[in-house]
């Protein structure tokens, strides 16, 4: 479900990943020669699907389990909820199609999805989030991006409303991804930019899983007619890392 490496600058790509040719067969002795690449990237953003560890949102200086940010990051990385110590995740998954729901392609951006929504897709789609569930929240995003072109969904994009996070703690999910970065933007909270961020990852312990591409899951996911799936999310092994670039893969 990871979108394609992005090289290119765009109004949700502010940094664009890094990809070039670092030996194209003559830099070593022929026979057999070699072809090698290097790569590099700022994942935290818009336009990489990735995971975002316990070490990524602090809410007042703290993180998850009242850590004091400034006394576990520092410039080497996070001595505290780091990727490294997060590991492989193997559980249940289960799409949350929002825009079949609806009875539309996608989602505006600035649309919130609320917890009656959640509820109303369950009952539509036959299936129910349980404990240690990942839940996948498809809002149409990249279907819409590929159809009308980019925007800054900085600005606006579609995603969750805090009323929502109630509903997902008392059904206790171990992960939390979507094809926007979960939040709804404009931010319904003043002065908090990422309300969803911090309910999920401060508040609950739940990691996050930003900027999948789910179109091909919810064509599989329509076709089987179930919506749920074993979900493998394999991050790298970063020591200190705040998160990782990923691929995740449902198996249906």
């Amino acid at each position: 479900m990871a979108l394609p490496w992005n090289t290119v600058a765009g109004p949700d790509n502010a940094k664009p990943a890094l990809h070039y040719m670092s030996d194209l067969g003559d830099a070593e002795p022929p026979e057999p020669s070699t072809h090698k690449d290097f790569i590099a990237v700022d994942y935290h953003g818009k336009a990489v699907s990735h995971l975002d560890a316990l070490s990524h949102i602090a809410y007042r200086g703290q993180l998850f389990d009242g850590r004091n940010a400034r006394e576990v990051i520092g410039s080497g990385g996070a001595r505290f909820g780091s990727v490294d110590q997060l590991g492989p995740i193997v559980t249940r998954g289960v799409l949350l199609d929002i825009p079949i729901e609806h009875g539309v392609d996608w989602l505006e951006p600035g649309q919130a999805v609320h917890a009656d929504d959640l509820l109303a897709a369950e009952q539509r789609l036959g299936v129910r989030l349980e404990r240690g569930d990942a839940l996948l929240l498809r809002s149409g995003h990249f279907l819409r991006r590929r159809r009308v072109g980019a925007w800054d969904p900085s600005a606006a994009s579609a995603g969750l409303h805090v009323d929502a996070m109630p509903l997902l703690a008392e059904r206790g999910i171990a992960l939390l991804g979507g094809d926007g970065d979960s939040d709804v933007r404009p931010s319904p909270v003043p002065g908090v930019h990422s309300p969803i961020h911090i309910l999920a990852i401060t508040a609950m312990g739940v990691p996050l899983l930003d900027n999948l591409d789910l179109e091909a899951l919810s064509a599989a996911c329509a076709e089987a007619g179930r919506y749920e799936f074993l979900l493998v999310v394999a991050p790298l092994n970063i020591p200190g890392g705040t998160g990782s670039p990923v691929n995740p893969i449902a198996i249906l």
